[in-house]
């Protein structure tokens, strides 16, 4: 909460001073108009002068309209801070989401990044907007209208102020509560988004298994548990307003009761006791909304903590010096490659199971590896690796003799065309899920769809090129969807071509006419080809054969005939 205060709040110092004065004279004008009445009551109405209860009275329609004049330009100012600097925090806050390698964002988890850039955003955005404007007007409040209260009976405050140290202990006591409550909440909210996400992107398998009755259990177990945190936070700081409420009634009734004796007594005049009663109203009221204040910044504070642990989360992925192979010819090259998702790149231990163990190979400009394996075997990490999504634990990558470590993040990704496992169809334009925001003319994209054998398809839909998507292209079959896909990553005429089994729902001859396009019109694209389908590799230059991480065999495709058992089984399988 303190990095929110004074980094993103910095830029709205002085509009927040700006603010606080018009806050300020709007709440003066409040004040008066109480202690205006009581010296009608007490002075001007005894003496008879009508006109001086006209001047007082209108004194009193101007501070009226000056109070709510001055108090709704400080609320707008207020929100115009709120909702700026809640704009940059959320901003901030995606960068960084978009920067955070693969290793970090499953530490996080996606769900809870997801619900830190929408919930958590939204606690400190009310957090910003409910402090402006009920933290300075009720401090004002309850402070001048303790100081006005004095000029009337200062034995009367006395009993007022008798009470607010009670209420002040009991607001803070339950707010030190609150705070790691609505921090446990968030957790539980984390959760309840990742099961929602998941069943709503897999709600057509589970009503294809009917297996809707046990997707309900699990939410609803899921539900109540966001639902008893919930309850037990908003119990613990309920108590906090209805405690203030006593409180403050008590001193009430004694003002009450004191004020009684001290008129009946002559101590004291029945338009200070109107007054005094007035105020006291005031200073319970805002009281009050410092209570409800304390219960949102409770929120904003656990989630500002969220937020913060996500800005500050120290980069993994740095930029180093690493020595260059100067004599390598080779354009890839994999050298003793040993990677665990357990430890994210950070080191291997003797009881870590590597997902892939000791890879080497290489490849030259323009050649083309097949990779083939099991579920598991690891080929799509053996292609994270490359493009750096994680660092390796042990071996080093190059490209071109550079070390990838020693290539900055976006440079080494430019090089790449690459179409992953359960890729994304965003919900735009067929032209602009190809473009993706790169600057490439429509003549590239209409030739990119041409060699991923999309055009005809393309062309025949309702608005052609400019048909719309739906989400995760649903109205599109699963072919189809594998084209538009593979024409994004030919789009860009890439260095380095990566096909994470990108042609499992394309019939048997369009495969081969995408495999005779890449051999056509991108001969000098160096392709990584994984693929479940032996008919999609066989031309390949070199063919990877992966076993539970491990490379079992590697060569052309009479090499490993001849040689490897397993790829035996797999084409004998298949053929």
């Amino acid at each position: 909460m303190k990095k929110v205060l004074s980094i993103y709040l910095r830029p709205y110092y002085g509009r927040m001073l700006v603010g606080f004065l018009i806050k300020f004279t709007g709440t003066i004008m409040d004040l008066c108009l109480p202690w205006i009445l009581a010296y009608m009551i007490d002075t001007v109405i005894p003496k008879n002068e009508r006109n001086g209860i006209y001047i007082w009275g209108l004194v009193m329609l101007v501070c009226s309209v000056l109070a709510l004049t001055f108090n709704v330009i400080a609320n707008r100012m207020a929100s115009k801070v709120a909702r700026d600097t809640t704009e940059t925090i959320r901003h901030d806050l995606f960068e960084r989401i978009m920067w955070l390698s693969n290793a970090k964002t499953d530490a996080f988890t996606k769900p809870s990044l997801i619900s830190r850039l929408t919930t958590d955003t939204y606690n400190v955005h009310q957090m910003l907007g409910r402090v402006q404007r009920l933290g300075i007007r009720a401090p004002i409040l309850v402070i001048g209208g303790i100081l006005v209260t004095l000029t009337l009976d200062p034995v009367l405050t006395l009993v007022l102020v008798s009470v607010m140290p009670i209420t002040a202990f009991v607001t803070y006591y339950f707010s030190q509560k609150g705070i790691p409550l609505y921090n446990a909440l968030q957790k539980a909210v984390d959760q309840f988004v990742r099961l929602l996400r998941e069943d709503i992107a897999g709600i057509r398998v589970i009503k294809a298994l009917s297996k809707t009755d046990y997707e309900k259990e699990k939410y609803d177990a899921l539900n109540k548990e966001v639902v008893t945190l919930e309850k037990k936070a908003d119990v613990t700081m309920a108590v906090v307003n209805p405690a203030t409420n006593l409180f403050l009634n008590l001193g009430l009734v004694l003002v009450v009761i004191v004020g009684a004796y001290r008129v009946n007594r002559g101590y004291s005049e029945v338009g200070k006791i109107l007054a005094f009663l007035t105020y006291f109203t005031i200073i319970l009221n805002a009281m009050i909304n410092v209570s409800k204040m304390f219960v949102v910044i409770s929120k904003a504070v656990a989630s500002a903590g969220r937020i913060m642990e996500v800005i500050d989360t120290p980069e993994d992925m740095f930029c180093e010096v690493c020595e260059r192979m100067e004599k390598d010819t080779d354009y890839i090259r994999f050298a003793g490659v040993t990677f665990s998702y357990q430890t994210g790149g950070v080191r291997l231990t003797e009881k870590t199971e590597p997902n892939l163990a000791d890879i080497s190979f290489s490849l030259k400009k323009g050649e083309t590896l097949g990779i083939i394996g099991a579920t598991g075997a690891g080929k799509s990490t053996l292609a994270a690796l490359l493009m750096r999504f994680y660092d390796a634990d042990e071996g080093n990558i190059y490209i071109e003799g550079e070390n990838i470590r020693a290539i900055p993040t976006g440079m080494l990704r430019k090089k790449f065309g690459v179409v992953f496992q359960n890729d994304t169809i965003f919900e735009d334009t067929i032209t602009e899920n190809v473009r993706m925001g790169r600057t490439l003319s429509d003549e590239e994209i209409r030739e990119a769809i041409a060699h991923a054998r999309a055009k005809e398809f393309v062309e025949e839909a309702g608005r052609g090129y400019d048909n719309q998507m739906n989400v995760r292209g649903a109205n599109l079959s699963g072919g189809q969807k594998q084209r538009i896909l593979i024409a994004r990553a030919l789009a860009a005429k890439p260095d380095i071509l990566i096909l994470d089994d990108s042609s499992s729902a394309l019939d048997y001859r369009t495969d081969a006419a995408l495999r005779h396009e890449l051999a056509a019109h991108f001969a000098d694209t160096t392709k990584l080809i994984i693929a479940q389908r032996i008919s999609s590799i066989m031309h390949a230059d070199h063919i990877m054969v992966l076993e539970e991480g491990k490379m079992i065999g590697y060569g052309t495709h009479q090499e490993l005939l001849e040689h490897c058992e397993v790829y035996r089984e797999i084409r004998d399988s298949q053929i």
